[in-house]
């Protein structure tokens, strides 16, 4: 079995950076998802797909795996790259592309 080191990203639909700066530890699906055929419920016997641990470094995250003989694969942070803009440039007479109310 073997788990994903990752970065999680930041909520799309806000401006801050919460939960993004820890990095996770997620197990893979060993098993895929059955239907359970009484309730209709989406099943797994695979109970380590629960388990999300959090580290604040990329460096802890892969100690742990290794001190407890965990395959893993570690992904590249994503970082976000700043755009800077200023208010009086929405009004400059040279804009590439038209701005208009």
């Amino acid at each position: 079995m073997t788990a994903r080191i990752y970065r999680p990203s930041p909520n799309a639909m806000q401006s801050g950076k919460g939960k993004s700066k820890q990095w996770v530890l997620v197990h893979e699906p060993a098993t895929p998802r059955e239907i359970e055929p009484l309730m209709g419920y989406t099943t797994s016997s695979d109970t380590r797909t629960q388990v999300r641990l959090t580290f604040d470094t990329l460096e802890a995250a892969e100690a742990y795996a290794r001190r407890n003989g965990i395959a893993y694969t570690a992904q590249p942070a994503h970082d976000k790259t700043a755009q800077r803009s200023s208010y009086p440039d929405n009004f400059r007479y040279d804009r590439k592309t038209p701005w208009t109310h």
